[in-house]
Order: structure tokens, then C-alpha cells, then sequence
């Protein structure tokens, strides 16, 4: 594991939930969740920090999708390259921002997309950052209450998953707080 675990519990049938405190990118997961926008435009936060880390490649997948498909609606997630990391991909998950209207269930329908991409990739383990509480400014508790019922949701409808490993990796102090307070106890 790369950072400093913060909560772990497991799941039925050796499905695990951790959170930590670390690099999103030093994570030894099959594939990272990318907090994108609409536009799939990497240019600042956790878009920009992977974007300069793949490479071009990534950028180009990007914008051939919005091309063909146009830009993704909230709630949406998509799979591209890893580009330059040791990644098998980057699954983008289209996060609301503040002020759009029930950010909570839009942040876990996003997550559950992401998941559901991961899914049908067969991945098996999966690191995601905190989609949604940065420059979009969901305030911390609506996103940890997301955070949790996408997980304990996912783990609860998708008994056969591929998904072993769902890890939350954090940074901020804030979001830190607020994840943390709503964890229930580890089983």
C-alpha cells in the first residue's frame, strides 16, 4: 500500500473498502478514478496531476471522445488510456459541482458509473480520489456521505463483482475529517 491507511473494512465474498492518505498515483490498484469535467479538459487539480503524468495520450482519447460523443453529462464515467503510468486505465467520472442541484445523488451516480466501468474492464482493484469536494466545491460532508453509500450500494448489488479492492485516497484535511465521521465501524 502507498500512503497511510486511515479506515479499512471488508465485505462479504473478500471485497475490501480502505481509506488513506496518500498519492493517488503511487497506488498499486489495476486502474485510478479521475475527478474529470464534462469536457474531459485535465487542466487543473487531480485532472491536471494525472494528465501531466500520462502523457499526451491520454489528452488525445479524451478529446477524440467529447469529439464523437460530445461533452459527457454529470453522472457519466469513461475509460481511457493510462498513458505513461503503470496503470491499466483512467476511468473519468463526471463529479457535479456545488450548486447544481442534489450533488449528493449526482456524486453517487457518477461513482457507481465508475464502477460499473471498472466492472466490465474485470479490474480488480481501483484507488479514487475525492471526486467532486475540490474545485467543485461540494462541501466535504455531502461527498463522504456519497463516498460510503457507493461503496457499501456497489458491494451490496454486486455480489460477483471483480472489484476486491475499492480504496478512497485522500489528502486534504477537510475531506480527511468528514470521510472519517461517517464511516461506520469496521466490520
Amino acid at each position: 500500500m502507498s500512503g497511510k491507511l486511515l479506515y479499512e473494512t471488508d465485505f462479504p465474498q473478500g471485497r475490501r473498502f480502505e481509506v488513506v492518505m496518500g498519492d493517488l498515483l503511487a497506488q498499486p490498484v489495476d486502474a485510478i478514478v479521475n475527478a474529470a469535467n464534462a469536457r474531459l479538459a485535465h487542466g487543473g487539480g487531480v485532472a491536471g496531476i494525472i494528465s501531466r503524468a500520462a502523457g499526451p495520450e491520454l489528452d488525445r482519447e479524451s478529446e477524440r471522445i467529447v469529439h464523437e460523443r460530445g461533452p459527457l453529462a454529470t453522472g457519466t464515467a469513461v475509460v481511457t488510456t493510462a498513458g505513461r503510468l503503470a496503470f491499466r486505465g483512467v476511468i473519468h467520472v463526471v463529479g457535479p459541482r456545488q450548486s447544481e442541484g442534489k450533488e449528493e445523488a449526482r456524486l453517487l451516480r457518477a461513482l457507481r458509473s465508475g464502477f460499473e466501468r471498472a466492472n466490465e474492464a474485470g479490474w480488480r482493484s481501483v484507488a479514487f480520489p475525492a471526486v467532486s469536494a475540490g474545485i467543485f466545491a461540494v462541501p466535504p460532508e455531502v461527498c463522504a456521505r456519497a463516498y460510503r453509500r457507493a461503496v457499501w450500494g456497489w458491494y451490496e448489488a454486486q455480489p460477483a463483482t471483480s472489484l476486491a479492492l475499492l480504496r478512497l485516497c485522500l489528502r486534504d484535511a477537510p475531506v480527511i475529517a468528514a470521510v472519517l465521521a461517517e464511516m461506520p465501524v469496521s466490520r
